[in-house]
């Protein structure tokens, strides 16, 4: 299974999903055809890492098969939530260290090895990276431009403790990828944001290319150019799905940025 990238995909979000899903259901989220997520879905049954039950049908009809993921037998979550809880009660403070958790994490990845010289470049890491931690993550087209780009996490491993402490677990999540693409080159050269809970089961990584290595606007000399509007810091820049987030959960997302 390790060397599937679509049954390490499904697999995620399986783990990330707070009810079964059905074959079809998954097909709709990975966009793959329904008969190659059946074939992946069996494998992992077969495998024991994830299990089948009988869900009630849609109007007419049999019952569907619902798959979810096996629980792991370390209690990854408990010992999220004990360490959540010795980062204090200050929200900003708990951010922060989160943050340099985060980064300490990443500098301690040995297989990370992807030279950033372009936005890109720094998408194509992050993806890497995420992907390998289980967050399922996809490309969104629609919020791109030559600035930015943004990057879905369909499936997080500990989604229902971030619904509780986003500025610790979302916190360390953002650390790690700054570190990890400060360390393939790219300080001063992108920034990255994460948006927690954009939709119920989505987080959205937004990566910024910083304003000396952003491409000039041919035929826009420097005045006029420092005349245009500016595109305004923070939520403003997210895209239209992002603005219409949960206002709670966005207060934290922009607190810990």
């Amino acid at each position: 299974m390790s060397d599937s990238w679509p049954r390490r995909r499904l697999l995620a979000i399986l783990r990330g999903a707070s009810e079964p899903l059905d074959a079809q259901e998954l097909a709709r989220v990975t966009g793959q055809h329904v008969t190659t997520v059946r074939f992946h879905l069996d494998v992992l049954t077969r495998e024991s890492l994830v299990r089948q039950f009988q869900q009630p049908p849609r109007g007419r009809g049999r019952p569907r098969i619902g798959y979810t993921a096996v629980q792991r037998s370390v209690g990854y979550q408990d010992l999220a939530q004990v360490l959540a809880d010795q980062l204090g009660s200050d929200p900003r403070r708990r951010s922060d260290a989160a943050v340099a958790a985060g980064r300490t994490w990443g500098s301690k990845l040995e297989s990370v090895d992807q030279p950033i010289e372009s936005l890109e470049d720094a998408k194509d890491l992050t993806v890497t990276l995420m992907s390998e931690l289980g967050f399922a993550p996809e490309r969104d087209h629609n919020g791109e431009t030559d600035e930015q780009v943004m990057i879905r996490m369909t499936a997080c491993p500990l989604r229902e403790l971030a619904r509780t402490h986003s500025e610790v677990v979302c916190g360390v999540h953002l650390g790690l990828m700054r570190e990890v693409l400060d360390r393939n080159g790219g300080r001063d050269q992108v920034n990255v944001r994460l948006h927690p809970f954009v939709e119920p089961e989505l987080c959205v990584a937004r990566l910024e290319l910083l304003k000396a290595h952003a491409p000039a606007v041919p035929g826009v000399d420097e005045a006029e150019e420092s005349a245009a509007p500016r595109l305004a810091p923070s939520t403003s820049r997210i895209a239209p799905q992002l603005r219409n987030a949960d206002p709670h959960v966005g207060k934290q997302a922009t607190n810990q940025r």
